[in-house]
Order: C-alpha cells, then structure tokens, then sequence
C-alpha cells in the first residue's frame, strides 16, 4: 500500500485547504484512514479518522473546522481544512491499516510522506 498526499501550501489565516491522499497497491481490506499532523518540536498528533463504514471522528482542536472524508471510486482519502490558524501549521500526513483497532490506537501500518500546511 503506497499513500501520496498533496495539496499542502501556504494560506492566510481564515483560509482553506483541501488535503488529497490518493491509496495505491493493494487497497483491499483498509478498514481504518486518518490524518495526522506534527508541528516542529512537537509530537505527531492526531487530527481525523474514518473506519468501518464511513464513520468519522475528530481532534477536539479541528472539530467542526475540519472535514475527512473519501472518494473510493478514486481510492482517494480527503481532508477540507477551513477557518485555518496559524497553529494548524505542520505536516500533514494520512495514513491506513487494515485493522479497526488502528483507529483507536493510532498504530497505523502505513503512511504517506506527507504535504506541508503552512497558516500565516
């Protein structure tokens, strides 16, 4: 399974963003997507999940800024940033497993290189 983010850049604050992670290889089975983030000098963090079914959940820190969602006709993984703040500056990885037991613990097996999400 290969994960390759984009859509990174850099915006003002009060703008948006749209993440895209497009899942190559074999995508069967992956149960369990989220998106992370980690900030210079400080620990990578969790931002959204969706599993299972399309269930979502959110980082208290985005909820009800940020939108995770996914296209699997395209095999592509989202994420809609909006009313950005300067502290949502970080890289921004996605990520996947075939086990729901991933979305709880956040022990992902696979990872994208991740895309640059800077907010002036």
């Amino acid at each position: 399974v290969q994960l390759v983010e984009s859509g990174g850049g850099s915006v003002q604050a009060g703008g948006s963003l749209r993440l895209s992670c497009v899942v190559g290889g074999v995508t069967s089975n992956i149960v369990c997507m989220g998106w992370f983030r980690q900030a210079p000098g400080k620990e990578r963090e969790g931002v959204a999940w969706l599993f299972g079914a399309g269930a979502t959940t959110y980082a208290h820190p985005v909820r009800g800024r940020f939108t995770i969602s996914r296209d699997t006709a395209k095999n592509t993984l989202y994420l809609q940033m909006n009313n950005l703040t300067p502290g949502d500056s970080a890289m921004y990885y996605c990520a996947a497993d075939r086990q729901l037991s991933a979305c709880l613990t956040s022990k992902f097996g696979y990872w994208g290189q991740g895309t640059q999400v800077t907010v002036s």
